[in-house]
């Protein structure tokens, strides 16, 4: 569908594919058709497509190269925000998966909205529009770990085995796959959090990616209407998603916060209230809190390893943003070191 010798910014797109399978769809639509990147995501890629008439649409398809073993998997993120269209978890439509030049992609509906992942929007925004996005986050989670996994199909998304070491022995693997360099840091950390796993006492749907950047917003409210990027969810401890929220969210002067140093401007609310939110729209007990803190700021840095990685075998991976620094990622494990010091493990 989309040509990957051409420029990922601005791809050029296999006009009569897309028209048989809007075609196939029902969907109307007019050629010529125009493909832009959009977000900042390094992992799979994401593209705006305009028809003729004005018409948008998202497609979403894995990056290109060399992948891991059942990572980036786009047709299983389509099964799953398929499963959540009846929910009040507000996600995009899916329209259709097909596969071509040997990989899947998938074409949704476009949601209109903010998406709040640049310093200058961020910076647009009142002080009370920031506010009631930062706690429209923690209750939207809530509701995402509400779902009835055996109403909606997805019981059999993933194994409900221990999650935390299932994420161990997973970002362990991909660490050793993609790594860069040496990192004996991360790999005391790693063990650390072996020695300090929490009892898991329930199963829930798990977004595994769940940030400020992967939400769009209304404008006028600041409400989230469509949680994005669900290419990491899995069944475990619910728990995990706040952790990685937390991970996500910097407290002003912290190293490592890269793009999302905008989380600390004013109106947003600290990484305390966010948990308080979650805490008390769940009634969850916050006793293991740090350590999925811990494990949150662990597996991102594991993951924007693999977006160096990728970055260094194909530039063409590479999105707007910056793509991470061994910097950024090495004051990533410091931060998790010293709240797992703190936090006694």
């Amino acid at each position: 569908m989309i040509d990957p010798t051409t420029d990922p910014i601005a791809p050029e797109v296999d006009q009569g594919a897309l028209s048989d399978w809007l075609d196939a769809l029902g969907s109307d639509h007019r050629q010529p058709f125009r493909a832009n990147r959009i977000g900042l995501g390094q992992s799979n890629l994401t593209y705006l497509v305009t028809d003729a008439d004005g018409r948008r649409w998202v497609l979403r398809r894995p990056p290109l190269g060399q992948l891991l073993a059942s990572a980036h998997d786009v047709a299983r993120e389509a099964r799953i925000l398929t499963a959540l269209a009846g929910t009040d978890v507000p996600v995009p439509r899916i329209l259709g998966v097909r596969h071509a030049d040997g990989a899947p992609m998938v074409l949704m509906e476009f949601v209109d909205g903010l998406v709040v992942d640049r310093m200058e929007i961020a910076e647009s925004l009142s002080q009370d529009r920031r506010r009631a996005i930062g706690i429209a986050l923690p209750r939207t989670l809530a509701r995402i770990h509400a779902a009835d996994l055996s109403a909606i199909g997805l019981a059999d998304l993933a194994s409900h085995k221990p999650y935390a070491e299932r994420q161990l022995k997973r970002w362990s693997t991909q660490w050793e796959r993609s790594k860069t360099r040496d990192f004996p840091q991360l790999d005391r950390l790693t063990e650390r959090l072996r020695a300090a796993t929490p009892q898991q006492r329930e199963t829930a749907l798990v977004h595994g990616d769940f940030h400020l950047r992967n939400v769009i917003t209304a404008p006028e409210t600041g409400a989230i209407t469509a949680v994005l990027d669900w290419e990491l969810c899995t069944l475990g401890d619910p728990l995990a998603d706040i952790g990685s929220l937390l991970a996500y969210w910097p407290e002003p002067g912290e190293r490592g916060a890269g793009s999302f140093a905008m989380c600390t401007l004013p109106g947003f609310p600290s990484r305390a209230e966010i948990a308080a939110e979650y805490l008390a729209a769940t009634g969850r007990d916050a006793a293991a809190l740090s350590f999925w803190h811990v494990l949150g700021l662990w597996k991102i840095a594991v993951i924007r390893e693999g977006v160096l990685r990728r970055g260094l075998d194909d530039p063409r991976n590479r999105a707007s943003a910056a793509t991470p620094t061994r910097d950024v990622i090495d004051a990533m494990i410091e931060t998790a070191d010293r709240i797992a010091t703190a936090a006694g493990f």
